[in-house]
């Protein structure tokens, strides 16, 4: 038997006897001409002390497993009601079974699997989650759903547990950390519900696990090249389910590289092999995730066959492809003096040149002019030369660049027309004028109605179609004959009273794209019946994939509107407020994380950058650092995951669209991983020589995790909770907005409340039904000792007794949240106030 192997057993067998043995390994230097270096191929017994090898090891993480099973899995079907994004998630599902197109900003695979888990357990996707707290039926398996994605949040904590093994964690330490993980609020709250949070941490915890793996196998071994591929297949699956999964990509990217410059300066390594191996990682870490992201999206677009109103926010071409369409098909080719046209805006979302019998509340208060992305007879409008206004020449005349025109809204009988006013939305710019529709049925219209068409050769097929309007193929510019200007539109909408359609204007400047127009539907009665005719081309895979995230990215970068529960990213490391998920029943869901795992996370990051610095100085100064190897492995491995940290945060802080709390769960992930790191050092090093100092340090941080999560558990299940108990709880937490005025006086009343529920669903005839239709946020069965009376909102507000504010998803509001949404102009159900 060879020493080396003689050497893994023993380490083996004396893993086997001590839980706490050393997990790090040898770190060798090697010693060159002119400098050392680090060697950079593992040392031949890492695999052993870094993976699961002893039975003692396989009952921790059985413990691990039932304690973190009851916390994630516990009571999955309360609430039997629609709770937070469930309104989106659930209601996508459904879709997917029913092939009902849709347009989300996120990738499709989470939502595919949800689907893939409702239609397994018989949904048929009858139910449409509507709103936050609507019951579910009985034919809607919602609990299956719930436990798929509860499934996952566990499997997460074992992953967790295996990456802090793979990176350097004795056993003990590892168990304390993932069990800390496990017991985190946030990540249980995310895991129980029908989100696509728990997916994407499950994929990216899976990335980071592999990669890890990796990292303590021989270089070009198969296990190694086994690891890589699982990392790939891990990337492409958490990219699949949202973009997020391109920052962990990111991360794995920056590591490679490190791990590049290192293998370079190893002289022991030949550069050959160095870059062959580099060669095949890239393949495996790019080409792997590619190639499920296109693959998921292929599955995507052959589920989704059927047309609806989701599928206004694409071109009319990709609408061609779905069943029951209404786009234009077999089109008159050539478009001339008389025809009855709609007319295409190439820019923003492309919407309709639209017009409806409703006037500006602003500037000329003429009739509306807007872009409008759905098929409407308000779309049509009739070309007409601008000297002879309602002529129809007997034979056809076709436009070409620089002929004047005029253009005739079809239902009203008013023209296309811009004058000196302010548009009503853009009436800070100088540039733009408005543009209404003008006019009377005995009015033959003004000069202000005149429009000069300017063919874009670049932007129209080649051929006819640049010298003559071509239905579809040509691409042209209206320009007003007054005044020069370009009739326009962007992303800027009309208020309430012009239905919140795109606001069209005529610009004297701005993007040139925005300002390109085609024909789109074409009726010319000079034509005869066998006249050319175009239809749209059916598009490509590709080219469906390209034009589904240019909208998805469109879509998401326009998420701009207010919502009471957004944050900014600069208070996440600080937990300065949460969600609020659900509210029914005098209960609660909030989304909170765990302050004593979550503050200790932004504390680390903070102290390592301190540390690192002040090692940098002595540095200079010549002191010698990182002389140990458990201090040096601690430093590799918490910079890894704090590097994982920033990478999936500090985007955050570039993105223009609303934010929440729960955007920050993939970069706390790394913030944990880092932070066990920190409990190791403790053990491993501070107080190596007095251990059990160490771990009663790492059990006392445990056990005040574990009372935070018992003392703020009622806001994770929904589950009974008192006033004052709740009150106290916000004194950690002085924005915590979970709406303690909700909870009932004690617990025994949540008892009576359902012995009452119980009573009166045996007795459907009873008068609490009609009271509850009455008054939408009543609870039908809250009798004594509280009676709900409406109050005026001003009068409530001005007075010190306590309230509810309840919004239209019937979840409970502080008074500042309240005033929010008015201010945005929301909805409020109701104001009561609590008369005891």
């Amino acid at each position: 038997m060879s020493k080396a192997v003689s050497d893994e057993k023993t380490a083996v067998k004396g893993h086997e006897c001590v839980l706490d043995s050393d997990s790090v390994g040898d770190i060798q230097v090697g010693k060159g001409p002119l400098r050392p270096f680090l060697v950079t191929e593992p040392p031949k017994d890492l695999k052993s002390i870094r993976t699961m090898t002893s039975s003692k090891e396989r009952l921790v993480v059985v413990a691990l497993g039932v304690i973190a099973a009851v916390v994630r899995l516990w009571n999955l079907s309360d609430p039997s009601s629609v709770v937070f994004d469930e309104v989106h998630f659930g209601k996508f599902a459904a879709k997917y079974i029913k092939g009902i197109f849709f347009t989300d900003v996120h990738p499709p695979l989470a939502k595919m699997l949800f689907a893939g888990v409702g239609s397994i357990a018989g949904f048929t996707g009858d139910f449409e989650f509507k709103e936050i707290g609507l019951a579910f039926p009985e034919s809607t398996p919602y609990y299956a759903m719930r436990l798929f994605s509860a499934s996952l949040g566990l499997a997460t904590v074992f992953l967790m547990y295996f990456t802090l093994r793979a990176s350097g964690i004795r056993v003990w330490i590892a168990f304390v950390a993932a069990l800390m993980f496990a017991l985190e609020n946030s990540f249980v709250t995310i895991s129980r519900y029908i989100l696509l949070d728990a997916p994407l941490i499950f994929f990216i915890a899976a990335s980071a696990y592999s990669y890890k793996k990796y990292e303590i196998y021989a270089t070009e071994s198969f296990t190694s090249y086994k690891a890589l591929l699982a990392t790939g297949l891990s990337l492409g699956l958490a990219v699949s389910s949202k973009w997020v999964g391109l920052f962990t990509l990111g991360w794995i990217g920056v590591l490679s590289i490190l791990k590049l410059w290192f293998d370079i300066g190893d002289l022991k390594k030949p550069i050959s092999s160095t870059l062959r191996h580099t060669v095949i990682k890239a393949v495996l870490l790019l080409a792997a995730p590619a190639a499920l992201y296109l693959f998921f999206f292929y599955i995507h677009f052959q589920s989704l066959v059927n047309n609806s109103d989701g599928a206004g926010f694409f071109s009319s071409a990709f609408r061609s492809t779905l069943n029951g369409n209404t786009i234009p098909s077999n089109i008159l080719a050539d478009v001339g003096v008389g025809s009855s046209v709609s007319i295409r805006h190439t820019g923003t979302m492309g919407g309709y040149l639209h017009s409806h019998s409703h006037v500006y509340e602003t500037g000329s208060k003429q009739q509306q002019i807007t872009l409008y992305s759905h098929l409407d007879a308000n779309n049509d409008w009739i070309i007409e030369l601008y000297e002879q206004p309602n002529f129809v020449p007997e034979t056809f005349e076709g436009l070409k660049d620089g002929t004047k025109i005029r253009l005739r809204h079809r239902l009203t009988n008013r023209r296309l027309h811009s004058h000196d006013h302010k548009p009503p939305v853009s009436e800070s710019s100088d540039w733009q004028k408005e543009v209404s529709a003008y006019g009377a049925d005995d009015f033959d219209g003004d000069a202000n109605d005149d429009w000069v068409i300017e063919i874009d050769i670049d932007a129209s097929t080649p051929g006819e179609a640049q010298e003559y309007v071509k239905a579809l193929d040509t691409k042209f510019r209206l320009r007003h004959a007054m005044t020069g200007c370009m009739l326009f539109s962007h992303e800027a909408k009309l208020p309430k009273w012009g239905y919140e359609q795109q606001e069209v204007t005529c610009a004297s400047s701005g993007i040139p794209e925005l300002t390109l127009w085609y024909i789109e539907n074409n009726e010319n009665p000079t034509l005869p019946e066998d006249a050319p005719r175009v239809s749209y081309k059916t598009p490509t895979f590709l080219e469906k994939f390209i034009e589904s995230h240019q909208r998805m990215w469109h879509i998401n970068k326009n998420l701009k509107d207010h919502h009471v529960f957004q944050s900014d990213p600069a208070t996440w490391p600080f937990l300065l407020r949460g969600i609020s998920y659900w509210s029914q029943n005098h209960k609660q869901i909030y989304l909170l994380g765990n302050a004593v795992v979550w503050w200790s996370v932004t504390a680390l990051v903070g102290i390592f950058v301190l540390v690192v610095a002040g090692e940098l100085l002595a540095w200079q100064l010549g002191k010698p650092i990182l002389q140990d190897k458990d201090v040096l492995n601690f430093h590799i491995q918490t910079f890894h995951y704090l590097l994982g940290w920033a990478l999936h945060y500090v985007p955050s802080f570039l993105m223009g669209r609303q934010l929440f709390l729960h955007h920050y769960l993939p970069a706390y992930y790394f913030g944990i991983l880092a932070l066990a790191h920190l409990l190791e050092i403790t053990v491993s090093y501070v107080f190596r020589n007095r251990k059990t100092i160490g771990y009663g340090v790492v059990l006392t941080f445990l056990a005040a995790a574990t009372a935070f999560f018992v003392t703020y558990k009622p806001l994770i299940y929904g589950s009974p909770w008192t006033k004052d108990i709740c009150l106290k709880s916000q004194k950690l937490g002085n924005n915590w907005d979970y709406g303690c005025f909700n909870f009932l006086d004690n617990l025994e009343d949540y008892d009576k409340l359902a012995t009452k529920s119980s009573l009166d669903a045996a007795e459907p005839s009873k008068t609490a039904v009609a009271d509850a239709d009455s008054d939408p946020t009543s609870d039908p069965f809250a009798g004594p000792p509280a009676e709900h009376v409406k109050y005026d909102v001003d009068e409530i507000l001005n007075d010190n007794q306590p309230k509810r504010f309840v919004d239209e998803n019937g979840v409970e509001l502080s008074e500042e949240q309240f005033k929010a949404i008015l201010e945005q102009g929301g909805r409020i159900q109701s104001v009561e106030k609590e008369i005891v």
